[in-house]
């Protein structure tokens, strides 16, 4: 007698396995909102956050072309440093969430930088501010670069704006926890 054994998912579709670029602007496509727009290098649309409230809400979600609930990230109080947990939603309901990542702001006081630890599960990583406001990476416990968001210039040079990035992302990395991560920093600098 054949045995019949359940079908593995194939890989997630936010994870490739070639580097990706994205374009992000951070602004929203519906009128008098706050929030971020991600295009892919064909120029549609991947991910969205419409955020209805003030900037540097305390709950934001991240969503995909559809609408559908991605993640919800929230922020919490913790003393004297702000931090964020990010909750993946179930593909059947929103309601149902699991804590996916937790994020932590520190300030590294020798080079006045802002620094984030990222925990997801047992993995680290860093989100860390490079040279301008806007520009940052996000790197792994060893420093290897996971993803990496710079203003974004024209081909002729001219830069488009503080609002509008470049991201990189490394291959076999999940998209949307980086996205995700874009939506904290984004928090943490107030742009949404």
């Amino acid at each position: 007698m054949a045995k019949v054994y359940p079908q593995l998912p194939t890989c997630s579709p936010h994870i490739t396995s070639e580097r990706e670029i994205f374009t992000i602007w951070m602004k929203s496509l519906v009128c008098h909102t706050n929030g971020c727009t991600v295009f892919n290098t064909n120029g549609d649309i991947v991910y969205r956050v419409e955020n209805y409230d003030k900037k540097g809400s305390n709950e934001v979600h991240l969503m995909d072309l559809r609408g559908k609930v991605l993640s919800t990230i929230r922020g919490k109080k913790l003393l004297a440093f702000r931090g964020w947990n990010g909750y993946r939603c179930s593909s059947s309901n929103i309601k149902e969430e699991k804590l996916w990542f937790q994020v932590k702001k520190y300030y590294r006081m020798l080079m006045g930088d802002l620094a984030c630890k990222v925990t997801v599960g047992y993995d680290k990583y860093w989100i860390v501010r490079m040279t301008g406001k806007a520009a940052f990476r996000v790197v792994n416990i060893n420093g290897d670069i996971i993803a990496e968001a710079k203003p974004k210039q024209s081909s002729s040079g001219v830069q488009l704006g503080d609002d509008v990035l470049t991201l990189l992302v490394e291959p076999h990395t999940d998209h949307s926890l980086i996205m995700a991560l874009v939506i904290v920093y984004g928090l943490i600098c107030r742009k949404m």
